[in-house]
């Protein structure tokens, strides 16, 4: 198998040649959802951890409510490639081989997903693909891969958009339907050009633990929660079924408090946003397991329409955003950036709600609609009153709003 994917490999890129093919259509027409290693467990991973991972979503109610990508990245390739160039695992920490991983992953009914680099070497110093894009791409489809999250370390002069295309013509050329994740930062402005190459692209630099903190390395930084959210702003006309802007992936779980982690993820469901939890799955407490599988939650996020949410207004530290659904309703959400607790008030009847940009209007001067509580699940009345609240600090209220033709003219 290695000899004819390195000989395959050089008839398809030597030369010159450049096969201008597509991604694979009809994937990820909901924001992906599914688990990757690094926020937790960064280079620290092996066969062990990625099965005793998959075991436990398997019966934890995680692959029910949807992840079923199971992500292994940076740190599982070995440190040189074999002597034909192909990439292979390290083989303390991968035994098995990643095919017998790949098919024990599809055997538990999840999605095989695996980490490599746009760049000669990857973050953590292990070999890129540049120059390999087409030998790597056959040997992942060899190996049953179904995701690939493809980073931007080690790029050197190299374009971003050309670079990316090569690859995607690479996984093209395997046949095997891969999900493509461009990880490359939003440093060259992926929306304005990955929508054909890839099907989600990163907008930032890297999410860490904090609800609102920059960590300055130096040379680059890492983000919090409310500093990513900031940079999504102008991007949402770019994102939809197939092609999604991608935030970075959850910290739910990893040590920020429970009202920081519930305003996380809800403003991930807002944004349309893949769900890539990050956090140990055999150790999670009942609180983040409540917070990742809320089924209301999710539904905002895999909502078919695909279109995402907008701040609608902003004063005193708290935000109103939107989100329009397919039944024709709408998602809300209000987040306190504040620390301590905020009242917050919306007259209904006064309030012209419009987005221009998926063409709905919410008539809520002529129409009630019912409210539902995301988070506690409950009825919360209609738009026939003005909505009264007091929001916590660091903390959100969400709530589907429902066109109800029981509520009409009340």
């Amino acid at each position: 198998m290695e000899k004819i994917i390195g000989i395959v490999a050089v008839l398809a890129a030597g030369a010159g040649i450049h096969l201008h093919a597509q991604k694979f259509d009809g994937l990820a027409l909901t924001p992906p959802m599914g688990w990757n290693s690094w926020n937790k467990f960064a280079g620290d991973i092996n066969e062990t951890l990625i099965r005793e991972t998959a075991d436990a979503m398997a019966t934890n109610g995680m692959r029910a409510a949807g992840y079923v990508y199971v992500v292994v990245d940076d740190c599982w390739e070995a440190k040189e490639r074999d002597r034909q160039g192909n990439i292979v695992a390290d083989p303390k920490k991968f035994p098995g081989g990643m095919k017998a991983l790949g098919d024990y992953l599809h055997a538990q009914g999840f999605k095989f997903g695996i980490h490599n680099c746009a760049g000669a070497k990857t973050c953590a110093g292990y070999p890129g693909g540049r120059g390999h894009e087409f030998q790597d791409a056959l040997t992942y489809a060899s190996w049953g891969v179904d995701f690939l999250k493809y980073d931007w370390c080690e790029h050197g002069t190299a374009n971003a958009e050309e670079t990316y295309k090569t690859m995607r013509d690479g996984l093209a050329t395997a046949g095997r339907p891969i999900v493509f994740s461009l990880c490359e930062w939003g440093d060259n402005k992926p929306w304005l050009w990955a929508r054909d190459v890839g099907h989600l692209w990163r907008t930032t630099g890297d999410i860490y633990n904090c609800f609102d903190c920059v960590l300055d390395h130096g040379s680059w930084k890492s983000w919090g929660v409310l500093q990513i959210l900031d940079l999504q702003n102008g991007l949402r006309e770019y994102a939809g079924p197939g092609h999604w802007n991608d935030p970075d992936m959850l910290e739910v779980g990893n040590g920020m408090p429970m009202n920081e982690e519930r305003a996380h993820f809800s403003m991930w469901c807002m944004l349309a946003a893949p769900l890539i939890a990050g956090n140990d799955m055999t150790s999670m407490s009942n609180a983040t397991h409540e917070i990742l599988t809320n089924p209301e939650a999710i539904a905002v996020d895999q909502d078919k329409l695909g279109i995402q949410g907008f701040k609608y207004s902003a004063r005193d530290g708290v935000e109103t955003w939107f989100k329009p659904l397919d039944d024709g309703g709408w998602a809300m959400c209000i987040l306190n950036r504040n620390r301590m607790a905020k009242a917050f008030s919306f007259d209904w009847k006064n309030a012209n709600v419009t987005d221009t940009f998926a063409r709905r209007a919410a008539n809520f001067s002529t129409t009630a609609y019912r409210l539902r509580n995301v988070w506690t699940k409950k009825e919360a009345g209609t738009t026939s009153e003005p909505l009264m609240a007091e929001i916590p600090g660091h903390d959100v209220l969400m709530l589907r709003v429902t066109a109800n033709s029981s509520a009409q003219g009340r």
